[in-house]
C-alpha cells in the first residue's frame, strides 16, 4: 500500500502499527510529497492506518511498481519544464534533433529548424553508447556545455542521455531532461542516482524489456525521490528482421492505463528505417502518446550516427505539421 503523509506525521508510530500487521515499510520523500510504501500480505482494514495522526491518504496497490501506478494516482502527471514547455496529458510534446551532437555548426542548423517549426525540445547525444568501439561516441561535456548555451539562447529545452552515475552531477546544470537509454534501463545504480536529482528523467524501454520491467525501472527513480518521470516506447528486439526493431504501439495504451506518467514514442529507433518513421510517429499519436521524439539532421547521409533512421529538415517539417493535425483529430475522436 501507499500511505501519503502530512509534514506533521509521526513516522515511527505509523511504521510500528504497520509492523504489527506484518508489513515492511520504506520511507520515500520526493520533490512533492512524503510517502510510506508498505509491503505485506496480511489483509486488514486500512482505515485503521488512515485514522492515524499525520496520514493524508492510504491506497492499496497490488502492483510490484506502486508509486508509478495509476491505481493510486488517477490524475495523469503533467511535467512543467518551464517557459511554457509541458509534457503530459492534453498536450503533444515534440522533441527532435540528431542522434549525436557533432559540431557547433550542426547545432545551429538544427536549432534554427526547430525554432522555425515551433519545436521546443531538442534531443541530441553527447555521450553515445555505441555497439562498435570504433564508432563516433560523442563530444562529451564540452559539447554539452555548448549545446546548453546555444539552446538557452533560443528557448529550447535539452534532452540528452546520461550513461553512468559519475556523469549525473557534472551534467545536471546543463540538462533539462536526463535520458536513460535502452541499454541502461536496468542499470539500477544509475536509476538510484537519478532518484536524487530534481530534473525530469525519460526512461526508454529496454531493447528486450517488458512493459512491467519499464515500469519497475521508473519505480526505482520515483522511490529514490524523483517524481519527474517520462516513459518512452522505442521499439523492442523481436524475431523480425525487416526493420531495426519492432515498435510496440500496444505499449502506449497499456502504459497509459497502468501508470499516471507521461508516455512518449520514439519511432526513429522503433523502426529504424527513415521512410517509415513518419507513419509510425503518426500511429503513435493515434495510439495515445503524449509526445514524439525523433531524429532529424540537415543531411542524414553524412550524420555521424543513425543516419539511416534520421529525417532531413523537409521531412521533419512535414512530419511536425502532420503530427499536430493528427493530434487535433485525436481530440475530436475522444
Amino acid at each position: 500500500m501507499i500511505i501519503q503523509l502530512e509534514k506533521s506525521a509521526q513516522v515511527p508510530t505509523i511504521t510500528e502499527h504497520l509492523k504489527q500487521q506484518g508489513y515492511k515499510t520504506t520511507e520515500v520523500t520526493t520533490q512533492h510529497a512524503h510517502y510510506l510504501v508498505a509491503i505485506g500480505k496480511k489483509d486488514f482494514d486500512i482505515r485503521t492506518i488512515g485514522q492515524l495522526p499525520g496520514v493524508r491518504d492510504v491506497h492499496r496497490v497490488s502492483d510490484d511498481y506502486k508509486l508509478v501506478s495509476r491505481k493510486w494516482r488517477v490524475k495523469p502527471t503533467v511535467l512543467d519544464l518551464g517557459d511554457g514547455v509541458t509534457i503530459g496529458e492534453g498536450t503533444l510534446a515534440l522533441c527532435a534533433g540528431p542522434c549525436s551532437i557533432e559540431s557547433e555548426a550542426q547545432m545551429e542548423k538544427v536549432m534554427t529548424h526547430l525554432v522555425e517549426n515551433g519545436v521546443r525540445l531538442m534531443r541530441g547525444g553527447v555521450f553515445k553508447p555505441r555497439s562498435s568501439p570504433y564508432s563516433f561516441r560523442g563530444l562529451g561535456m564540452d559539447g554539452l556545455k555548448l549545446f546548453h548555451q546555444m539552446a538557452c539562447a533560443r528557448g529550447i529545452k535539452i534532452v540528452t542521455e546520461v550513461m553512468q552515475v559519475s556523469q549525473v552531477e557534472e551534467m545536471h546544470d546543463y540538462v533539462d531532461v536526463f535520458q536513460v537509454g535502452a541499454r541502461n534501463t536496468q542499470n539500477f545504480n544509475l536509476l538510484d542516482a537519478l532518484g536524487g536529482v530534481d530534473k525530469p528523467v525519460m526512461i526508454k524501454r529496454g531493447i528486450s524489456g517488458t512493459i512491467e520491467e519499464l515500469l519497475s525501472s521508473a519505480e526505482y527513480v520515483f522511490s529514490g525521490g524523483n517524481e519527474k518521470l517520462i516513459l518512452c516506447e522505442r521499439g523492442i528486439r523481436t524475431f523480425e528482421t525487416a526493420s531495426r526493431n519492432t515498435l510496440d504501439l500496444n505499449a502506449v495504451p497499456i502504459l497509459k492505463e497502468k501508470s499516471h506518467l507521461p508516455v512518449i514514442v520514439d519511432p526513429s529507433h522503433g523502426i529504424g528505417i527513415r521512410d517509415y518513421v513518419p507513419a509510425m510517429a503518426l500511429a503513435g499519436v493515434l495510439a495515445g502518446a503524449d509526445g514524439i521524439v525523433y531524429e532529424t539532421h540537415e543531411t542524414p547521409e553524412t550524420a555521424a550516427s543513425d543516419g539511416q533512421q534520421t529525417l532531413n529538415f523537409d521531412e521533419s517539417a512535414k512530419l511536425v505539421r502532420n503530427l499536430r493535425r493528427v493530434f487535433a483529430l485525436r481530440g475530436e475522436l475522444e
